[in-house]
């Protein structure tokens, strides 16, 4: 068997097992293929083993499957918030079925190489314990932080990670704050730490009921009806921010559109100073971070700051990008901002 990739797979290669001898091509081959195949009376094709390939680049690249932003539900929320390995896992396989999976399959393997979430879960899984056993006090939140604003989203040579899928590169929406960095991990200098409280008051800001509360945190819970809650404050390690165009429902408007968020950083490592800097691809918006610098002087301490973000409307489906980094030489706190017009 001969599997062409189509446009929505791109140049990715899968290493799926089948049941017949079987090749997989990327889009570019298999246009040259299916061309000579329909222009040949009888067309032949031979499939033989080329060798293992090592350092291949560009690599990591954002697998084509991979799940992309902007998030549909809560679109004050990036999504997704991190890539990690998934694709092409050598690991070891169950004896219950073959390969495949498949009840036809006869074959029993100890080893097995697949791709999915299943696979960059693990990884993930893996880096969040390693971090745990270094700071065995850190909350989930503050784990899940260290690992964002730590990541990276450039290859060595300066150049963004490229979207397989398309050939071109990739945006927050296609791997939110980047790819995993296990060593920058463990020293991430400051977090966005957060509490079982913020997220009961996320819930709030969501509109949920007591009922549905209840089933998520386990536990009863009422919003205060006398306070403002706001997805814009909770303590994200990434920025989303959707905003009105014109022509939206109920008419729009062309006036430009302000909207604040507000963060709190915990200091995880020595005493500093950090400077904020901010980089935009969106020239249309403008972005006030408020204070621009923050004094650290102890461990576990805590500062806030607000970012306000003003543009004028865009078409709608109009999307833009920008990095708000805060840095005290040593540390670089990053985080990506994705903006999106409905």
């Amino acid at each position: 068997m001969i599997l062409a990739n189509n446009e929505d797979y791109g140049e990715e290669l899968v290493a799926d097992a089948h049941l017949l001898p079987a090749v997989a091509l990327g889009q570019k081959a298999s246009d040259a293929l299916k061309k000579y195949a329909f222009s040949t009376p009888n067309p032949t094709a031979k499939i033989t083993f080329g060798g293992t390939q090592l350092g291949v680049q560009p690599s990591p690249v954002v697998a084509a499957f991979s799940s992309r932003g902007p998030n549909e539900l809560t679109p004050q929320i990036l999504k997704p918030d991190l890539i990690a390995p998934g694709v092409n896992i050598l690991a070891g396989w169950t004896g219950a079925v073959g390969p495949t999976g498949l009840d036809s399959d006869p074959r029993r393997v100890s080893f097995n190489i697949i791709s999915g979430t299943s696979m960059s879960c693990p990884h993930v899984s893996g880096l969040a314990a390693l971090i745990k056993g270094a700071h065995p006090d850190w909350s989930p939140a503050a784990i899940k932080s260290a690992l964002m604003t730590t990541a990276y989203k450039t290859y060595k040579n300066g150049q963004t990670i490229l979207d397989i899928a398309t050939g071109r590169p990739a945006t927050p929406f296609d791997y939110g704050a980047g790819h995993v960095d296990p060593v920058a991990a463990l020293d991430p200098g400051l977090v966005y730490d957060a509490s079982i409280d913020d997220y009961l008051s996320f819930f709030c800001a969501l509109k949920y009921t007591p009922a549905q509360i209840k089933l998520a945190a386990r536990r009863d819970f009422k919003c205060d009806p006398k306070k403002a809650y706001r997805v814009e404050d909770f303590n994200y390690p990434s920025f989303a921010v959707p905003l009105e165009t014109a022509s939206g429902f109920g008419g729009g408007s062309r006036a430009p559109v302000t909207v604040k968020y507000s963060r709190t950083v915990t200091n995880v490592g020595t005493a500093g100073t950090y400077k904020v800097s901010v980089s935009s691809q969106s020239p249309s918006v403008k972005i006030v971070v408020e204070p621009q610098i923050l004094s650290f002087s102890q461990l576990y301490e805590k500062k806030s700051y607000t970012v306000t973000f003003t543009s004028a409307s865009q078409p709608s489906g109009t999307t833009g990008f920008a990095h708000l980094e805060w840095s005290d030489g040593k540390h670089t706190v990053a985080s990506p901002i994705a903006f999106s017009w409905i």
